[in-house]
């Protein structure tokens, strides 16, 4: 049911500097605590509210104006569905305007509706452009949305939660698609991913975060996305040492980058602000060749600290930092950038083809 401006409650955002950003609501009514981080993008905010890498974090969107083609249906049948995973991450959504009415063929539901029922509250008519200039100047900030601007806000430290082991499936499943096995470890994978590897005739095994891979017969494996600090993911970091070691073909994305180059022996770091929109240039090391990529991390990987048979792949235009891995003489690859898109471009969907040429 729509309600009017005069209708929603008033809200707030309090960071952890002090600084209070105050709205109206159009989500649920509950009181949320999180990472304040921006997105530039200008569509795809279904496919990004159900991004399970934005799990803990409460989500600015710079586009002025959110809400105006509603929300797809939600299907139980994650092969056919337009969100990439079965619910909301996000903790909280902040946005500049929203629109009360909207428009799309595919939308059953207006995006206020779709939010309170997945319990996350939403604040409009906050300065987004402010909000965004302080996260760029300060850095991610800890932040609370809450309906009681005068309660005393103590921010969180969740900077040590394991996000991951909430977003991965518990129990290993496995979609037919060819002859060829591959295991996707589910760090919090979207489900394009697992589209994209069964669309080039592959049978994909999808197993927790935690998993021995060793234990499976499969051809290759693929470290899929996820939220949070990879340093936390010792489990899978020993998993995939493990992988290199048998010289079985690798891929990662986003978090699986990260991953793959802790297991090879380098270094992470958290970002000031990360990179999160759908038109982030990377160019291919070695060559003039750019590609312009859609983007969800917090952290990257120190370059310095790699082995020195490991190389930096790609690199992001806009700031110098690494946005891909692969290994001199062997068949580990790896890319900080979403390859399969959604949303975004999928210029760099031709990297898949480049896993599947390396299966044996």
């Amino acid at each position: 049911m729509k309600k009017t401006p005069e209708q929603r409650q008033s809200i707030s955002l309090v960071l952890e500097d002090g600084s209070v950003f105050s709205g109206v609501s159009f989500g649920a009514l509950v009181d949320v605590e999180g990472e304040v981080v921006f997105n530039t993008g200008m569509v795809g905010y279904p496919e990004s509210f159900t991004d399970p890498s934005y799990k803990g974090q409460i989500l600015t969107l710079t586009y002025p104006l959110i809400g105006n083609y509603g929300v797809p249906a939600s299907l139980t049948d994650i092969l056919k569905s337009n969100f990439e995973s079965d619910r909301a991450h996000i903790s909280g959504l902040i946005v500049s305007e929203y629109s009360e009415f909207h428009h799309h063929w595919e939308a059953v539901s207006n995006l206020s509706d779709w939010l309170t029922e997945q319990k996350v509250p939403a604040i409009s008519g906050i300065d987004t452009r402010m909000l965004t200039k302080k996260l760029r100047t300060k850095g991610s900030l800890r932040g609370r949305i809450i309906f009681d601007a005068s309660v005393y806000y103590t921010p969180l430290q969740n900077d040590n939660i394991n996000f991951v082991a909430d977003v991965s499936i518990k129990e290993p499943v496995t979609y037919e698609g060819g002859p060829k096995r591959v295991a996707l470890v589910d760090c919090g994978s979207k489900n394009t991913i697992l589209k994209s590897l069964l669309a080039r005739g592959l049978t994909v095994i999808t197993v927790p975060w935690n998993f021995d891979v060793m234990q499976l017969d499969v051809k290759g494996v693929l470290y899929s996305n996820g939220p949070g600090d990879p340093a936390l993911l010792h489990e899978t970091i020993l998993s995939a040492q493990k992988v290199l070691q048998e010289e079985m073909p690798i891929f990662g994305i986003c978090l699986g980058n990260q991953i793959l180059a802790r297991a090879a022996g380098a270094s992470t770091y958290k970002m000031k602000f990360g990179h999160r929109s759908q038109n982030q240039p990377c160019r291919m090391v070695g060559t003039q060749r750019c590609y312009i990529t859609s983007q969800n991390h917090g952290y990257a990987v120190d370059t310095t600290t790699l082995p020195s048979d490991w190389e930096s792949w790609f690199e992001n235009a806009n700031d110098g930092t690494n946005e891909g891995l692969r290994h001199k003489t062997k068949p580990f690859i790896s890319v900080q950038f979403h390859p399969e898109a959604m949303p975004g471009p999928v210029d760099t969907g031709f990297l898949f083809d480049e896993f599947v040429t390396m299966l044996r």
